[in-house]
């Protein structure tokens, strides 16, 4: 059964643990505890069978209403679950309670399942950017309207 936190600083470990499991444009520890104290960072974690299995970033910003998922990470191990479904809706869930007006995105040009996975939540796809990630690979700006605001 899967659990949604908010992290503490013990889960940084965890965290750091999951960044490794991706090549490139990883976050490093120094990062992760950063944002853990950010005041314009939300991050969520999902619990699986007692451990971390994944989580959910998210930036608010002082000048723009519309929140920001900067990263969703699950357990590679935990693919097919319908987890990163549960991180997503939580993510949404949480921008709407605050009264978001939208929530923004960047994902992978050549990631066409968490694509798929956005497009079926209501995002919708509104450019793209080029070299965005450190590897080269191309970013598709996405958007889903929450309608606060």
């Amino acid at each position: 059964m899967a659990r949604l936190r908010w992290a503490a600083a013990s889960d940084l470990p965890a965290l750091v643990r999951l960044e490794s499991a991706f090549p490139g444009d990883r976050m490093s520890r120094r990062q992760l505890r950063r944002h853990l104290r950010s005041p314009t960072a939300r991050l969520r974690v999902l619990e699986h069978a007692g451990t971390v299995g994944g989580y959910a970033l998210l930036f608010t910003h002082a000048r723009r209403r519309s929140w920001r998922i900067y990263s969703i990470i699950l357990d590679p191990g935990l693919r097919g679950l319908g987890l990163g479904r549960c991180l997503l809706a939580d993510a949404i869930a949480l921008a709407r309670k605050a009264g978001a007006p939208a929530l923004v995105l960047e994902v992978r040009e050549d990631n066409p399942t968490a694509r798929a996975l956005y497009r079926r939540q209501g995002f919708v796809e509104r450019g793209f950017r080029p070299g965005y990630y450190e590897d080269g690979c191309t970013a598709v700006r996405m958007r889903l309207e929450l309608g606060g605001g």
